[in-house]
């Protein structure tokens, strides 16, 4: 059996992954996947979420209103939010900055970001951030709010590799995708060059982000050619590419990973 593995950024309650858990739970008990941080992006996904968290000891619930969808929010998800987190051990997110999927309302976003946040940091509760053409407006937000004690997440970073240094003072992590494999991504990968061993996190952010066809062990079934699906089990492909970019054992690398995902989830 490989080394315990931990998904820091995933949406097992994804609608697209949903008919096949007869097929994905065994395949992630395959490759030891210990826990999995199953992310919440809007009201409406909240109780999946929830129900998955029930079902499944490894799983941690995490509650937040994207970026994407926070012209949906009802006039009370604050206080639905905080019912969420005053139920039962849990972290925030997925929530977040967006200029690339348009239309947006970059000042609403900005807003709703600083009101979550600061619910983590009153709550010291682990938070993932989502950014996309926003690095700049981001680290100010940061620098200007008060943050979880515990840390937050930069999952799937892309921001450039200079100002990693900036956000590991802050209490950054960073999650490596699999989906950085394709060739494109070259500079996604350089970038985890330069972060911190014991900052690196890997995730999957299944349905997705998918890896590149030739480097999957896993496919779901029936999956359409032209839909991004991903398969959580492909953790693992993830975790072996990252040791080979980094040049470290597996082994190890598995361990380092483990030892940060316990750091930031469970420090509060």
């Amino acid at each position: 059996m490989s080394a315990p593995l931990y998904d820091a950024h995933c949406h097992l309650q994804d609608e697209w992954l949903v008919p096949h858990y007869a097929e994905i739970f065994p395949a992630l008990e395959k490759i030891n996947l210990r826990r999995a941080v199953v992310n919440g992006t809007c009201e409406n996904d909240w109780s999946a979420v929830a129900g998955l968290a029930a079902a499944h000891p490894w799983i941690i619930p995490s509650y937040g209103l994207h970026p994407w969808f926070i012209a949906d929010r009802s006039p009370q998800w604050r206080e639905n939010l905080l019912r969420r987190i005053d139920a039962g051990p849990c972290a925030i997110g997925e929530i977040g900055l967006d200029r690339w999927k348009e239309p947006y309302d970059f000042a609403d976003q900005q807003a709703v970001f600083r009101e979550q946040l600061a619910i983590a940091a009153g709550r010291n509760l682990p938070v993932t951030i989502h950014c996309l053409k926003a690095w700049g407006a981001l680290a100010e937000i940061l620098h200007s709010v008060p943050l979880p004690q515990c840390g937050f997440l930069l999952h799937a970073y892309g921001g450039p590799a200079e100002m990693i240094p900036d956000f590991v003072k802050l209490g950054a992590y960073f999650s490596f995708n699999g989906y950085f494999l394709h060739e494109r991504n070259a500079r996604q990968r350089e970038a985890f060059t330069q972060v911190p061993l014991d900052r690196l996190l890997v995730e999957t952010d299944a349905p997705a982000m998918p890896i590149p066809k030739e480097r999957r062990q896993y496919q779901l079934p029936e999956a359409e050619a032209d839909i991004p699906n991903n398969h959580p089990a492909n953790l693992l492909v993830t975790m072996d590419a990252l040791a080979d970019l980094l040049h470290h054992s597996k082994e190890a690398l598995a361990s380092e990973v483990g030892e940060n995902f316990h750091r930031l989830f469970f420090a509060h």
